[in-house]
């Protein structure tokens, strides 16, 4: 929010100890200023027809004549309203009050990886495609521009649905719009995709994941967020990793939300795939959060904690998971690759990598939280 400093100057007056028939004038002159300075501007509502006579009469002046209601909007001195709202033609005289567009957010994780900065200096992530396999999108979302999508499915054929909300949300923050409204996204002009692996219950198979890991491939996709993730391994789901990292994919997953058992192993798949890169959720203070997956195969952390962000229905909600944290991390590879285009996926990974702030033991936390910021320059 934006705040006006008003600097106001002090005025001195000086009295006369004689008056005189100027001071009279002079005194009458201020007067009429005062009560001119108390004009201000009012819709009045009619009970019945409009009376704009009623109106001059008490020395106001009609601006407009609504069509469709016995309401006008005018001009009164303050002794007008009094006067106006005594008539018995009247049904309210009320002030003409400011609106204000509604206000976007910048959630704290856009901060707090200094996607902000990025963006000031006017990288937004144009030209990136970022495939999202989740739940679908909600494609009608005032707050996001999704591109186009696949569904893999069963029953629910339509990627620009979700009936669940999680995909909506992850969605919002790799590519919330810079608009008026609702969210800032870490890349807000990063291409959006839909691609639906995940019911409206929020579970899909490995096979499904497999396909939609596959069209990604096919439709050029530049990175793939899957904030999704099982305790067993696949075979197959490692091999389409495999492929899509191959292909020049970069392939981020959330490690999942298990938490900590001492030093066990708690991640989960796909992200514990070599050729994925493995993402843990810290708070606003770069404390991990409780849930936050950890072992070896953990390579960075992102805020995934209370994270505001869309869910359909032109609506807003806080989630917290390291499907939370996934995405701030495609966004913020989505910012490296528009600054350069020439740079491979294993280049925007390690570059991460190199550029993220240690906090601590790596089998906790990884390499630490993301600087955006910092692996752009």
């Amino acid at each position: 929010m934006r705040r006006h400093m008003w600097k106001v100057a002090g005025i001195m007056l000086v009295f006369a100890l004689v008056f005189s028939f100027n001071n009279i004038a002079q005194a009458s002159v201020e007067k009429a200023a005062e009560q001119k300075a108390q004009v201000e501007e009012y819709l009045i509502g009619f009970k019945s027809k409009v009376n704009q006579k009623a109106i001059n009469g008490v020395g106001g002046k009609v601006l407009h004549e609504y069509k469709y209601m016995n309401v006008v909007h005018a001009k009164l001195p303050e002794q007008a309203v009094k006067a106006l709202s005594n008539n018995p033609n009247v049904a309210y005289v009320e002030k003409d009050h400011t609106a204000q567009a509604t206000s976007q957010t910048t959630p704290y994780g856009i901060s707090q990886i200094n996607a902000d900065d990025v963006q000031a200096q006017g990288t937004t992530g144009n030209g990136v495609k970022v495939a999202i396999l989740d739940s679908g999108i909600d494609g009608a979302h005032e707050d996001l521009n999704v591109a186009g999508g696949e569904s893999f499915v069963s029953g629910e054929p339509n990627a620009l649905v979700d009936g669940n909300g999680h995909g909506t949300h992850v969605a919002g923050t790799v590519a919330g719009v810079n608009n008026t409204l609702g969210v800032l996204g870490v890349a807000p002009s990063t291409e959006l995709y839909a691609v639906k692996v995940l019911s409206s219950s929020g579970s899909g198979s490995y096979s499904g994941i497999a396909q939609g890991i596959e069209w990604a491939i096919s439709n050029d996709m530049d990175i793939i967020n899957m904030s999704l993730g099982g305790s067993r391994g696949s075979a197959t789901l490692e091999q389409a990793v495999n492929n899509a990292d191959a292909q020049g994919v970069l392939v981020v997953a959330a490690a999942g939300n298990e938490g900590s058992k001492g030093k066990k192993n708690t991640i989960g798949y796909p992200a514990k795939y070599a050729a994925a890169m493995a993402v843990g959720a810290v708070d606003s203070a770069n404390n991990r959060a409780s849930f936050s997956s950890v072992g070896d195969e953990l390579e960075v952390m992102a805020p995934g904690v209370d994270i505001l962000s869309s869910v359909p229905g032109n609506d807003y909600d806080r989630y917290n998971g390291t499907s939370m944290a996934s995405p701030h991390v495609a966004g913020a590879a989505a910012l490296i690759l528009a600054d350069d285009p020439t740079l491979t996926n294993d280049q925007i990974r390690q570059t991460l990598i190199d550029t993220a702030v240690s906090l601590g033991d790596s089998f906790y936390y990884g390499n630490g939280v993301i600087d955006v910021q910092a692996a752009v320059q």
